[in-house]
């Protein structure tokens, strides 16, 4: 099956067009999991190195579909996202921590009614447990600025007063997310943050699957 090429679906261009994995020479003929082989997964785990590889480009087109959707807010989502990784990368938060800054809320568009879920997902297997925690939780946080003009309780974050990680999350909604909306102020463009991305997501901390896959 023959997999396409796809542009970026804007002008920023920061990096290569994604292209999915080619065609490939030799595939698995099982019908259903457990009749697969070891050679089966082989010959998987080659073409999901390629795909994995490949990653950064995959958070980098995404994180650009926010371009543009303002939803009601000063800012789009984007340029919300350059900002609060803008204002961390400018405060000498270390590399991990802005590009969890930068990818907080790139779960927007496909997780609009839990995106700090899916943000927190997405960095999970290459983020340390502190700062996974912090994107997962920084909905409830951000809260605490908003929730009482939207009938929500401001203090919901409260029931974290217990958790180690209560003051690196409210600290980073009160610093980089929670004034990441002035219009005026300029923002660090996606190509510098990029290097970043590849340097983060080249690097597995944790995951149920092997790390080391080769091609």
């Amino acid at each position: 099956m023959e997999r396409r090429a796809f542009s970026l679906p804007c002008q920023e261009k920061v990096c290569p067009p994604f292209k999915m994995v080619k065609v490939m020479k030799k595939k698995p003929s099982f019908t259903s999991l457990s009749e697969s082989t070891a050679e089966d997964w082989k010959i998987i785990f080659s073409e999901q190195a390629q795909l994995y590889t490949e990653l950064p480009n995959r958070i980098i087109e995404h994180l650009l579909l926010l371009k543009g959707d303002l939803s009601g807010f000063p800012i789009d989502r984007l340029n919300h996202c350059l900002q609060t990784a803008t204002l961390a990368h400018e405060a000498g938060e270390d590399e991990e921590y802005v590009v969890c800054a930068l990818l907080h809320d790139i779960g927007d568009t496909l997780a609009s009614l839990n995106h700090a879920d899916l943000a927190a997902t997405i960095l999970q297997p290459f983020v340390s447990e502190e700062n996974y925690w912090m994107v997962k939780h920084h909905g409830i946080f951000q809260g605490h600025y908003f929730f009482h003009h939207i009938g929500l309780d401001p203090n919901m974050r409260d029931q974290f007063k217990d958790n180690p990680n209560y003051k690196r999350t409210a600290h980073f909604v009160a610093a980089y997310d929670n004034p990441a909306f002035n219009p005026n102020k300029d923002n660090l463009p996606i190509a510098f943050f990029e290097p970043m991305i590849r340097r983060v997501f080249s690097s597995p901390k944790s995951s149920m699957y092997p790390t080391d896959i080769k091609g």
